[in-house]
């Protein structure tokens, strides 16, 4: 009996040992440190909110920070405070992410860039049956297509001589709502799991010019413009959102920075961000051997679950409802 349970005891212990050591094998690529100081950040809406607070965190770590945002007087409010708190100059510049030529432009001026963020977005919510196709519109326009644009501009000079300067990143500011639908997020989630596709396949495409994506995925953020969106948001989705509650904007820059130097892929800001990532994890590049086994024992841990309530509803059990359903 004793040689029984040792043998089950050693088959439980090895069996997770086995994975993670072919974990650490396989797991590519390898962890990268990808440095800001005096490297040229481009954050775009960097006037204020999260962009603002990287902008100041960008600059306090030695680099040449270039911001774009729509708002002129806000753009030149930002490069002020961060002149008087880190005594660095930026560059900013006023255009819309709509317009790729107007974008192109601004990239080709400011030269080589070694760290793009894509922050801006915007953010109207309400329930899709009632919400104008405008609207809708105007969403995927700036938090997919506006990303698009940037990255398509900047992508020919990141790849210049990056052996010589070093690993470049590309970073992208999704939200919770890109991990998991929400009631009253139709269009605004639509735009930011877009994000995710976007971002899993870029990295397939330029991980060979040493440029990291890095996917950023913040929950609600106190910012200028959240109070006013807030308004009308419906009262499930406020009643939904406040289950994960808000973040400062120098939080959720923290977190992302510190992503985005260790070239990780997925960046949750908080410990409910962390578990959707997990959860939804998929196929999403892993440079973490212990989180990929992390990820791997939830969607075993998933699957057994789907099919064990499959089997109770072949005999005719409801797991929702507690109930025989014949």
């Amino acid at each position: 009996m004793a040689v029984a349970y040792f043998s089950l005891f050693s088959l439980i212990l090895l069996l997770p040992l086995s994975i993670l050591i072919f974990l650490y094998l396989i797991v590519r690529p390898r962890p990268v440190r990808v440095p800001i100081k005096n490297r040229h950040v481009f954050i775009t809406g960097g006037s204020s909110g999260i962009g603002l607070a990287l902008a100041h965190q960008c600059a306090q770590l030695g680099a040449d920070v270039t911001l774009l945002a729509r708002n002129v007087s806000r753009l030149e409010e930002a490069k002020e405070s961060i002149k008087l708190a880190t005594g660095r100059d930026v560059r900013i510049f006023s255009a819309d992410v709509r317009d790729y030529e107007i974008i192109k432009k601004v990239v080709e001026e400011v030269g080589v860039i070694d760290v793009l963020i894509c922050n801006h977005g915007v953010y109207v919510p309400q329930e899709l049956e009632t919400q104008e196709l405008e609207e809708i519109k105007f969403m995927i326009d700036v938090n997919l297509m506006g990303t698009f644009h940037l990255i398509k501009a900047a992508l020919p000079g990141m790849k210049k001589n990056r052996v010589e300067r070093g690993p470049g990143s590309i970073a992208i500011m999704s939200s919770q709502a890109g991990q998991v639908g929400i009631y009253g997020y139709t269009a605004y989630s639509a735009s930011k799991f877009g994000l995710r596709g976007m971002a899993e396949a870029l990295q397939q495409e330029i991980i060979a010019d040493n440029i990291h994506v890095s996917l950023i995925f913040p929950p609600d953020t106190e910012t200028p413009g959240f109070v006013e969106e807030n308004k009308r948001r419906p009262q499930l989705t406020s009643i939904i959102a406040a289950s994960s509650g808000a973040m400062k904007a120098d939080a959720v820059a923290k977190k992302s920075i510190d992503g985005i130097k260790s070239g990780t892929f997925i960046v949750p800001c908080n410990f409910e961000g962390f578990l959707l990532s997990v959860a939804t994890a998929g196929l999403c590049p892993q440079r973490s051997f212990l989180m990929a086994f992390v990820e791997h024992r939830e969607v075993v841990c998933t699957e057994e679950i789907v099919g064990i309530q499959e089997l109770l509803y072949l005999f005719g059990y409801d797991v929702g409802s507690s109930t025989l359903i014949w």
